[in-house]
C-alpha cells in the first residue's frame, strides 16, 4: 500500500506550500481542499463561477523534487471551453474544479485583485491573508417539486446542499421562509445559498438566497475608535478591499477622552443611549460610503467584525460603561461577541452576522487584540513590543512563551490637548522638526505644504494653508530636538541661559519658552507644553518598563508602532525622548492601524478568530495601578531619555548631550541661575 502511495503524483500548491501525494484523475480543486489550501468556488464544480483559477508552473524544481509540466495535468475539457468562450478566462490559467492530475505539479493560487486577490494593502506594508472565510456561497441545483416525493422546496434544497457541499444539519435564517419558493422558481430551481459557519463545530446557517447563480459576497472590518472610525469593505470571495473610508467617531461632542464619556453616561440618565445611537449612525454612514465607493449592495454584505478599546466597545453593543470608569474596572463582557447584524442597528443583508474580537482586559480592548493578532508576539521567539500610542496607550510584551500587556494613561499630549499651540493633523499644523545645535535656529515642515520652510518655495506654499499649531508627531520631535541642541536638560527645564545665544530664547513668567516660528499665529514651545511631553511619555515608559520587569527581561529585539499616531512617529525621537525602551533603531517600525489590519484577518479567515480567541486566555493583564514599583519608574522615566535606564544601541547613532541639571534657587523651574554636574 506504501508504495503505491509513493507512485501517486507529488502536488505542491503555491504560495502556501502545502503538499501532498494524490490518485491520478483527483480534481486539483479537490486536492486543495484535501490540503487546506483556500481555492474559492461558489459553483461546486460546474465551472460556471470561474472562482477557481489556478496555474500550472512549469520547470525543474529540485528543491521539491518536482517536475512540474502542463503535460501533468489534464487536457481542457469542454467545461472549461464553455466557460472560457461565456466569459475570460486568461493564458495559461485552469478552473481547478475541471482539471485534473495526472504528475506530478507545482500549482500556483493567484494573488491578483479580480480572482483570487489575498493582499490586502494597508499603509505600512503588504499582507497576504489566507482565506478561510465564516460565510461561503454554495451553488445548487434543486429538484422540481414531486406529487409522489411530498419533500418541501426548502428541504429538497437542503439536501442538495449535503450532497453537493457536505453542509447536514442546516439551520435557516427565520426571515427566508417566506422567500424561498419565488427564490427557487425565479432561479429556474436553482440557487446560491450564503452558508454562515464560524467554527468547524458549530451549525452552519443559510443566511442569504439568490436566484441561480451569485458570484459575490462582502464584509465589513471596522476599528471604532474613541477619535476615528476607520472602514474596509472586502470581498469575502477574493479577499479584495473594495473600499476603505473613515470618519470622526462623533461621540466627540460628549467627551473629547474615554474618561469624560464616561461621567457623561454617569451624569445623564439617557447618556448611554445617546452614544451608542451617536457611534451606530456613523458606522451605517460609512457603510453607505463604502458601498457607494465600491458599487455594492448593503443586501450583498453577508459578515461584519469590529474592534474597539473598551468603552467604545461596550458603548457600540449598547452597554453601560459605568463600570469600566472605576476601579477594579470590570468588563460586562471580555469574550469574542457574535451576533446578527441587525441587533446592532446595522442594516446589511438581512441575514448578516456580526462578530466583535474579545478584550484584553478593562483598559486593554478588542483593538489592542487586533493588533496583537495583526503582529503576532504571541507567535514569535523573539522579545517583541507591541505599542498602540494615545490618550490611553496600550501595550503588549511578549513572544511565544509568555505575554503580558496593559495599559498607561498617557493623557491627550501627543494629540495636541493640553498643549499650548498644540492641534490635531491637518493642513496647516507643523508636522516635523528640526533644530541647529549651533544658532538653534529651526527648519519645520508643514501639513499639506512640500518644501520645508528654509527651502525656496516655502513661503509661496504656506500662504494657502498657514502655519497654525503643532501636530502629535512634531510635538515629540521638537522636544526631543531641544534636548539634543541644549534648549532643555535631561530634566526638562528650558534653560535661560540659551537666551544669551538666540532670541527664540524668551521668557515666560518664572520659565523660558521655544520660539519655533513667528507669524501670524506665534507659536512657542513652553515650559508647560515640555512637562506635559514628559509626564505623557513617562507614563508610557514606566508601563514599558513594568511588563519588562514581570518578564524578567532588560531589552527589547523589536517594537511596533500602531494606531495612526505611531504611524508619524520618527522612531530616533521616539528613543531620544525616552517614549520607548533602547533598541536597534532598524527594529523599531510603524505598522499603522494595526487593530484594522487583525479585523480584516478575522473577517476573511475564521481560524483567526479562533487564534486570538486562545490567546486572549493566555495573555497575563498587569494593572499599573496597582503596582507600587510604578511611581517610581515614572520619576526615572521623566529624565530624557532616562534617569537610570542606558540607551547604548540609541548612543551608538546619536550624540546624546551631557547631563545637566537646571534650577533656580527655591527649586523652581527657572533659568536666571544654572547649576551643572555631570553623571554617568
Amino acid at each position: 500500500m506504501t508504495d503505491a502511495l509513493e507512485k501517486d503524483p507529488l502536488v505542491l500548491f503555491m504560495p502556501s506550500g502545502k503538499r501532498g501525494r494524490f490518485p491520478v484523475g483527483t480534481p486539483v480543486l479537490e486536492a486543495a481542499r484535501q490540503l487546506g489550501v483556500y481555492v474559492e468556488s461558489v459553483c461546486g464544480g460546474r465551472a460556471t463561477c470561474g472562482r477557481c483559477q489556478i496555474e500550472v508552473q512549469e520547470g525543474n524544481f529540485a528543491k521539491h523534487g518536482i517536475i512540474s509540466s502542463n503535460d501533468h495535468i489534464s487536457p481542457v475539457g469542454p467545461k472549461e471551453k464553455r466557460y472560457a468562450e461565456v466569459r475570460t478566462l486568461p493564458e495559461g490559467r485552469r478552473l481547478s474544479c475541471s482539471a485534473s492530475i495526472q504528475g506530478d505539479l507545482v500549482v500556483d493560487v493567484p494573488q491578483d485583485t479580480v480572482v483570487n486577490a489575498q493582499v490586502v494593502r494597508k499603509a505600512a506594508s503588504d499582507r497576504v491573508i489566507e482565506r478561510n472565510p465564516a460565510v461561503h456561497l454554495c451553488y445548487v441545483e434543486v429538484d422540481e417539486p414531486d406529487m409522489h416525493k411530498p419533500l418541501g422546496d426548502l428541504d429538497r434544497m437542503k439536501v442538495m446542499l449535503e450532497k453537493d457541499w457536505g453542509y447536514s444539519d442546516l439551520q435557516v435564517a427565520p426571515y427566508l421562509y417566506p422567500e424561498v419558493q419565488k427564490i427557487l422558481r425565479k432561479g429556474n430551481w436553482t440557487v446560491t445559498a450564503a452558508i454562515h459557519r464560524d467554527s468547524p463545530t458549530s451549525r452552519p446557517t443559510i443566511v442569504a438566497l439568490w436566484p441561480g447563480l451569485h458570484n459575490e459576497a462582502y464584509g465589513l472590518a471596522c476599528d471604532i475608535g474613541s477619535t476615528t472610525i476607520a472602514m474596509h469593505l472586502v470581498s469575502l470571495l477574493s479577499g479584495r478591499v473594495v473600499a476603505s473610508s473613515g470618519t470622526s467617531n462623533p461621540q466627540i461632542r460628549f467627551g473629547e477622552d474615554l474618561m469624560s464619556r464616561v461621567s457623561y453616561v454617569m451624569m445623564n440618565p439617557d447618556g448611554r443611549e445617546a452614544m451608542t445611537k451617536a457611534v451606530r449612525q456613523a458606522v451605517s454612514e460609512l457603510t453607505d460610503k463604502v458601498c457607494a465607493e465600491g458599487g455594492v449592495a448593503r443586501t450583498d454584505i453577508l459578515d461584519s467584525v469590529f474592534v474597539a478599546n473598551p468603552i467604545m466597545h461596550h458603548l457600540f453593543l449598547g452597554i453601560d460603561p459605568t463600570e469600566l470608569g472605576q476601579a477594579p474596572f470590570a468588563l460586562a463582557v471580555s469574550g469574542a461577541v457574535s451576533c446578527e447584524a441587525k441587533d446592532i442597528d446595522l442594516a446589511l443583508n438581512p441575514g448578516a452576522r456580526t462578530y466583535l474580537l474579545p478584550c484584553i482586559a478593562g483598559h486593554v480592548g478588542a483593538d489592542a487584540a487586533g493588533a496583537t493578532l495583526a503582529e503576532g508576539p504571541h507567535r514569535q521567539d523573539r522579545m517583541m513590543l507591541l505599542v498602540d500610542v494615545g490618550t490611553n496607550a496600550e501595550i503588549v510584551l511578549g513572544n511565544s512563551a509568555r505575554t503580558v500587556a496593559a495599559s498607561s494613561p498617557t493623557g491627550p499630549a501627543f494629540e495636541g490637548a493640553e498643549i499650548s499651540c498644540g492641534q490635531r493633523a491637518a493642513p496647516g499644523a507643523i508636522e516635523r522638526v528640526r533644530i541647529d545645535a549651533a544658532t538653534l535656529e529651526p527648519r519645520f515642515k508643514v501639513i499639506g505644504v512640500e518644501p520645508w520652510s528654509d527651502e525656496p518655495g516655502f513661503a509661496e506654499a504656506a500662504e494657502k494653508t498657514g502655519i497654525t499649531g503643532i501636530c502629535g508627531s512634531a510635538i515629540i520631535e521638537v522636544v526631543a530636538e531641544m534636548y539634543l541642541s541644549g534648549v532643555i536638560s535631561a530634566d526638562g527645564v528650558v534653560d535661560g541661559n540659551m537666551a544669551e545665544r538666540s532670541p527664540r530664547i524668551l521668557p515666560n513668567g518664572r520659565t523660558f519658552s521655544y520660539l519655533l516660528h513667528d507669524g501670524a499665529q506665534k507659536i512657542t514651545v513652553t515650559q508647560n507644553d515640555v512637562r506635559a511631553i514628559q509626564l505623557a511619555k513617562a507614563a508610557l515608559y514606566a508601563g514599558i518598563k513594568l511588563l519588562m520587569e514581570k518578564l524578567g527581561v532588560d531589552s527589547v529585539d523589536t517594537i511596533r508602532f500602531a494606531g495612526a499616531f505611531g504611524s508619524f512617529i520618527d522612531p530616533k525621537y521616539a528613543m531620544v525622548l525616552g517614549l520607548i525602551p533602547d533598541c536597534d533603531l532598524a527594529e523599531v517600525k510603524a505598522v499603522g492601524n494595526a487593530a484594522g489590519t487583525g479585523a480584516l484577518m478575522a473577517l476573511l479567515n475564521r481560524g483567526h478568530r479562533r487564534e486570538i480567541e486562545e490567546t486572549v486566555t493566555r495573555i497575563e493583564k498587569i494593572e499599573t495601578a496597582l503596582e507600587p514599583h510604578f511611581q517610581q519608574l515614572f520619576i526615572d522615566a521623566m529624565a530624557m531619555p532616562n534617569k537610570v535606564d542606558p540607551f547604548p544601541k540609541l548612543s551608538a547613532v546619536v550624540t546624546l548631550p551631557e547631563r545637566k541639571i537646571l534650577a533656580d534657587g527655591d527649586g523652581g523651574e527657572g533659568g536666571g541661575r544654572r547649576r551643572r554636574r555631570s553623571r554617568d
